[in-house]
């Protein structure tokens, strides 16, 4: 077999970011999210709750969701990461959780517009969202293999800018063609393509088989040019892949850069993703947007994401990962503050007129930032765990990359979900992001900037 080229490989790897990104663009953020909470406050409405009851209820529905699955990925991510080590294989791995992402975003088609199914459907939503953050480990721990130390936060920058033309592209043919106005019309006027009825919401959720559709047709250059090292192929017991877990996380205790990393990107990635997962809907709860206003407020999201992630990219290159993280974070808290301080009646506690359209510019202006500092921070953070990452053992090293990624995944929406209940309003329900990014900001007080790859 011909030797495969490192260009080559490094687009083999960027197109697992462009096949991955419509999950948290379609699915997570712009369009089923939303969708998903609509139909919940629906539900709960005809249960007997008032308008307001119900969106909060629908919102703390999604957060448990979230908390369940961030659970599961928390628990089992270091684990596999050890296992794909001490057997030398990730690609098989891959496959699997691939399958599994396939599947869980395919039977989301089945959500029924008067939420008569909606629990199965987020077993269904959170079976496939494991899948993808599974299969995320195992390529980010592929990042060592492509280039050194002053590459390899360019080509994370550029990997994540081209998936997030991925995700532009896809959530535009989904507003374009698919997608439902109140009208029964989609964004460009047409009725939903390939006969899809308006009547129950089949464009909208067209998105679950688009998704793994889109999925399965670009991950064919990824399993086409990216390999496993032939040189490296042994068996591995579970037994193993406990002890190399244990030794590495009883190591933490003499690297405290890397633990200290690990924790702050634990707490702010945590944010970052309440974010993504709340953005959508609380426009659609609290701003009372309709799914192709929401959708436009992705593409400009995400169009502002990709072009962030790839100055970000030259950013981390010149002055390192460490400095772009910290401004990121400080613009997102920011964010935060001004979408918690913000609904259709006021602003920063200053009352606005009725029918104002002031605070749809400003959240679009926050998602710009959302899109784009998000972008910054997942580019600069995957770079900034190669300077921290054992060479030997890379996938074991962003399995615990993940798992501190996902140990408080729970977190955010649980914190989400009782702040919610506790206030009965869905837009004080995201105030526990700040906190989750101010921990984080000041943890990264004792991570080295050149990291730490010491054993």
């Amino acid at each position: 077999m011909a030797e495969i080229s490192k260009r080559r490989r490094i687009w083999g790897w960027w197109f697992f970011d462009w096949a991955s990104q419509p999950y948290h663009t379609l699915l997570v953020t712009f369009v089923f999210g939303p969708y998903f909470a609509g139909v919940a406050a629906g539900y709960f409405t005809t249960e007997g709750l008032d308008a307001q009851a119900a969106a909060a209820r629908a919102q703390t529905v999604w957060a448990n969701c979230l908390t369940i699955t961030g659970l599961i990925i928390a628990f089992g991510a270091p684990l596999l990461g050890a296992m794909a080590d001490v057997s030398g294989r990730r690609i098989p791995w891959i496959f699997a959780f691939s399958v599994m992402y396939a599947v869980g975003s395919a039977a989301l088609w089945y959500t029924m517009p008067d939420g008569s199914n909606m629990w199965l459907m987020l077993s269904a939503f959170g079976f496939g969202f494991v899948g993808a953050e599974y299969a995320l480990i195992f390529i980010n721990s592929q990042l060592p293999d492509l280039g050194d130390d002053s590459e390899v936060g360019e080509i994370s920058g550029s990997g994540f800018a081209f998936g997030y033309f991925g995700g532009l592209i896809s959530l535009a043919i989904m507003l374009a063609l698919f997608v439902e106005q109140p009208n029964g019309k989609t964004l460009i006027g047409m009725v939903p393509a390939f006969g899809l009825d308006a009547a129950t919401r089949e464009g909208t959720r067209f998105v679950g088989p688009f998704t793994a559709i889109w999925f399965i047709l670009f991950m064919v250059p990824y399993f086409l040019w990216v390999r496993d090292d032939a040189a490296i192929d042994r068996k591995g017991s579970v037994g193993e892949a406990l002890r190399l877990l244990s030794k590495s996380v009883s190591n933490l205790r003499y690297r405290v850069s890397l633990a200290s990393y690990l924790g702050s990107s634990m707490f702010y990635r945590d944010a970052l993703n309440g974010l993504y997962s709340f953005g959508g809907v609380y426009a659609r709860l609290v701003l009372e947007w309709d799914l192709i206003k929401i959708g436009v407020f992705g593409i400009v999201s995400v169009l502002a994401s990709a072009v962030f992630a790839w100055i970000g990219g030259k950013a981390d290159k010149k002055y390192g990962p460490k400095p772009v993280i910290l401004v990121a974070i400080w613009v997102l808290i920011f964010v935060c503050v001004t979408v918690v301080s913000m609904d259709r009646t006021q602003i920063y506690g200053i009352g606005l007129p009725d029918g104002s359209n002031l605070p749809d510019l400003v959240f679009f202006g926050c998602g710009v930032l959302i899109g784009g500092m998000g972008g910054i921070l997942q580019s600069a953070s995957r770079s900034m765990m190669v300077r921290h990452t054992d060479p030997e053992t890379p996938v074991e090293s962003f399995g615990l990359y993940g798992l501190s990624g996902r140990a408080t995944a729970f977190a955010a929406p649980l914190l989400i979900g009782i702040a919610t209940t506790a206030t009965g309003s869905a837009r004080l329900g995201v105030s526990p992001i700040i906190l989750l990014f101010i921990l984080g900001l000041f943890l990264m007080r004792w991570v080295r900037p050149e990291g730490d790859q010491s054993r």
